[in-house]
């Protein structure tokens, strides 16, 4: 039990560890969590999506290891090498909840594959501390937006601070049923080890082949060059493919070894350094101005 000072006044509260999917999601959670005493405690940001990449580490690799290792190729841009710390943070968390008895976890879950996919990975680890574990779950909850108007959010970044504070009676404890039930999800997703996750609604996750947002990522080249930047920012706002643009710029580098697309420029940096085309002949822009002026001529 913590004792803080919320206005001049001393109030007794338990500390809360506010676990949450990402630096964007932590924004209004960190702000509601400093305007309400009643969620007193520290966020901490899971920085992994793991509904991408493999997830069955090999002989003598921890998690962490086998996570890293998978965004230091996605990521091939990075002068520093990527570290994934998670386990890091959530082992540290369970020694917390040893420690004091009183401390809580909460695990702020959005209707998403990534927030879902957490939820199974760290299941087996805070469901030891069974009366602390609780989970927000937002999946088809209205909240109210800037403008008063009511929306169903698909991530915790959506809501605004005063609305997470509501939503802080959501919070329920993880129940010893549940876990039976749910315990058995990671382990199926890592015996099976798909290169992705999709959400299929309320806590089920379906594994899926790595190429299984390629047709909609290619539907947006052509014979003509264009950035890579614009090719994944276009699949995404189109189809609301939820990989990020990082994961994206690494399957049309994949497909570009495989012969599906051409690439040109520097693809060791950023999207925005190097462009892609489908296989053929380059059609400039030129020559797609005099095709049409002489078809108007005819």
């Amino acid at each position: 039990m913590t004792v803080i000072i919320w206005r001049g006044t001393f109030i007794f509260a338990p500390m809360i560890y506010h676990i949450v999917v990402g630096d964007m999601a932590a924004q209004p959670l960190q702000e509601a969590v400093m305007n309400e005493p009643s969620m007193f405690g520290e966020v901490v940001v899971l920085k992994d999506i793991l509904h991408v990449g493999p997830l069955q580490k090999g002989h003598e690799q921890s998690f962490d290891e086998l996570r890293s290792a998978f965004w230091q190729e996605v990521v091939i841009h990075e002068k520093q090498p990527v570290e994934v710390k998670d386990m890091e943070r959530l082992l540290d968390i369970s020694k917390k909840l040893y420690d004091d008895a009183t401390t809580q976890v909460w695990f702020w879950m959005a209707p998403a594959a990534a927030d879902v996919c957490a939820y199974h990975w760290m299941l087996p680890y805070l469901s030891k501390h069974m009366g602390r574990f609780f989970l927000v779950n937002i999946a088809n909850l209205p909240f109210l937006d800037e403008n008063g108007k009511v929306f169903y959010p698909k991530s915790i970044s959506e809501i605004l601070p005063k609305e997470l504070v509501k939503a802080r009676r959501l919070a329920r404890l993880v129940t010893p049923a549940e876990v039976e039930v749910d315990g058995d999800e990671w382990r199926r997703l890592v015996n099976e080890d798909a290169a992705i996750r999709t959400h299929g609604g309320g806590k089920k996750l379906a594994s899926q082949q790595e190429n299984y947002y390629d047709n909609q990522l290619v539907s947006f080249a052509s014979h003509q060059f264009q950035k890579a930047h614009k090719i994944v920012n276009q699949a995404i706002s189109k189809f609301g493919i939820p990989t990020g643009d990082l994961y994206l710029g690494w399957r049309l580098r994949k497909l570009a070894e495989a012969g599906a697309l051409q690439l040109q420029g520097d693809v060791t940096k950023t999207l925005k350094d190097f462009e892609v085309k489908l296989p053929g002949e380059t059609v400039t822009s030129d020559a797609t101005t005099t095709d049409s002026a002489e078809t108007q001529q005819q």
